[in-house]
């Protein structure tokens, strides 16, 4: 009998500026088929560490770059499968500093906050989950927590906490 220790597939994350991306592997069970208990939060991980695209109005990090980044795959996805465009825009913040509440573009928790407000509303709209509740805090000055807490009528809710960094990024 084969032995499954090895995933057949890896996503990888660097967090090293201005390379970013993410690690995930798909686990496997035992007999080797995909381990889906974890199934919603293993789509709330994919939407968030997508990247959508960026609309005209929205600041790029990158100011010599029209990049507007998105996901190929969402071309066409609600026509073609009911699905809806897929990923966040927390990739918008890369060289954003943390700013407070009183700075000229905002709070950055608000910015971080509304960004996976706007990339887990469609598990709403599809009735994937009930309701969901984000929290946001600024652990130092290179990082911001966010606590989301999906809820799935009468079952437990899935509750998933991200990191987001700021290092050697400057404005």
């Amino acid at each position: 009998m084969p032995t499954y220790n090895v995933p057949d597939i890896r996503l990888v994350q660097n967090t090293i500026f201005p390379k970013y991306s993410v690690t995930l592997d798909w686990s496997l069970l035992p007999n080797g088929t995909l381990d889906d208990t974890q199934a919603l939060a293993t789509a709330v991980c994919v939407a968030l560490g997508t990247n959508a695209l960026a609309g005209p109005q929205d600041e790029l990090p990158d100011p010599d770059s029209n990049e507007r980044c998105g996901w190929w795959g969402d071309l066409d996805a609600e026509l073609i499968w009911n699905g809806w465009p897929i990923g966040s825009k927390l990739w918008l913040l890369r060289r954003a500093k943390i700013n407070s509440a009183s700075a000229r573009d905002g709070s950055t928790l608000m910015m971080v906050e509304n960004y996976i407000r706007d990339a887990i509303q469609p598990f709403v709209d599809h009735k994937i989950c009930s309701s969901f509740a984000i929290w946001t805090t600024r652990v130092n000055t290179q990082r911001i927590d966010a606590l989301l807490r999906l809820y799935r009528g009468p079952l437990p809710p899935v509750e998933l906490e991200y990191q987001v960094l700021w290092d050697n990024m400057g404005p």
